[in-house]
């Protein structure tokens, strides 16, 4: 591995590792609720546990269609029976008359097993002959029967405050009765991009300018991070526009979200005017690419400064402003994924911050994790993000890594997906 110094590394710069903790103890969860009805839940954060009302099943049913019958009545000298078939049971039409020695009736899955009966014969273990229905014996008393309240007794708690609500929990929401639910208010974010050289997509390009991506790009992450967005364009690097659109976006969001003008250029002034307007606390880490990442308050709302380049932006929203979002959200924290992979194309690397490398992850012949890095890695290349299913992650102090080697990978969670 090569030892080669990065010419941008820093000693005093900090591990994003150390810095999403610090970055988490300056916001807090929203505290504002709501009311929605179910349809609208999708993606809100739920405020508050939520118990079962009723049992779940509510009531014994079959899980096959079939026959169902006593099993005190099977015939223990043969491996089948024959009963007399006397009614039937739907989903929603239930058998209305009284289970009998010896007898059976037809049932459909989901549908109510009655009283007395207690075992359900798949229709495929069974042969008709009239109303003489001849049983192949099930394994066990109950079988194919679901008991009523084996997933869920009433008062059972269901959900927990702090969980996203998606396609799952609005069908067990709905299963158990519930039609509207409280959640935390959505997160109101305002965010601009800074620069001369940004055209709008669609105009024409000057020597020097090149088209606004990455409000494209944020627009996205904002929207797959369900937060309320307001796209406050492209502002001039000019310090009093710059300054309007902070005080703009400051009144109108929880947090405010830049796009370029916080590295050191002479041109760059969005730190400047958060020394000015507000207060910045985080000014460069050690990760690559994104390095020049700021985070500060800008009246009552946070600030989070993204670098101009494509790529920058969008990792370190991934990894730095997303985890705050999620706090902000009220988001019970999970920890990312991490697999381990064998790297298929070598990696170069200098020491000195943590790199998260774009790569394509794999199962190779013998069913074995695989990753491969997506080509040419500048901060620049936007489509390595949309060919990369997952980032390599590789350590502050790593250096060149040969095809061969086992590395960490964290695939992309719905936010980059």
């Amino acid at each position: 591995m090569s030892v080669t110094a990065d010419p941008c590394s820093q000693p005093s710069l900090m591990h994003p590792d150390q810095a999403i903790p610090l970055l988490l103890e300056q916001v807090s969860p929203v505290s504002d609720t709501e009311v929605v009805l179910l349809p609208h839940a999708l993606g809100r954060v739920l405020a508050e546990d939520l118990a079962s009302c009723i049992d779940l099943p509510p009531f014994d049913n079959s899980s096959m269609d079939g026959y169902a019958f006593r099993f005190v009545d099977l015939n223990t000298q043969t491996n089948h029976t024959s009963l007399r078939l006397i009614g039937s049971s739907f989903a929603g039409h239930g058998f209305e008359g009284e289970a009998k020695p010896n007898t059976c009736i037809r049932i459909m899955t989901g549908a109510p097993v009655p009283a007395g009966y207690d075992t359900v014969q798949m229709q495929e273990e069974a042969e008709v002959e009239g109303e003489i229905i001849h049983i192949r014996h099930p394994k066990a008393q109950g079988a194919n029967v679901r008991c009523r309240g084996e997933e869920l007794t009433q008062g059972t708690k269901v959900l927990t405050a702090g969980i996203q609500i998606g396609a799952a929990e609005l069908g067990v929401l709905a299963t158990i009765g519930i039609s509207q639910v409280r959640v935390y208010r959505q997160l109101k974010v305002a965010f601009f991009s800074t620069g001369d050289e940004l055209r709008p997509v669609g105009s024409e390009l000057a020597p020097g300018q090149i088209y606004d991506s990455n409000r494209y790009s944020i627009q996205g992450l904002l929207s797959r991070a369900n937060v309320e967005w307001l796209d406050l364009g492209v502002i001039a690097d000019d310090p009093e526009a710059i300054r309007q659109a902070f005080r703009q976006a400051a009144s109108q969001a929880d947090m405010v979200l830049t796009s370029g003008g916080v590295s050191v250029g002479e041109a760059d002034f969005t730190k400047q005017i958060l020394d000015e307007e507000g207060k910045i606390t985080f000014w460069k880490l050690a990760i690559k690419p994104g390095k020049p990442f700021a985070m500060g308050k800008i009246g009552k709302a946070v600030f989070c400064g993204l670098p101009g380049n494509p790529v920058s932006s969008m990792v370190t929203f991934y990894k730095l402003v997303w985890p705050i979002l999620n706090k902000m959200q009220g988001l019970t924290p999970v920890e990312p994924l991490m697999l381990d992979a064998i790297l298929t194309t070598p990696v170069r690397k200098q020491p000195g911050r943590v790199e998260y490398q774009r790569g394509i992850l794999s199962r190779n012949a013998e069913g074995k994790l695989e990753v491969a890095i997506t080509g040419s890695q500048g901060s620049g290349m936007l489509t390595s993000m949309s060919l990369a299913n997952c980032f390599v992650l590789l350590e502050q102090f790593q250096g060149d890594t040969a095809a061969g080697t086992q590395v960490t990978v964290e695939p992309f969670n719905s936010v980059l997906c």
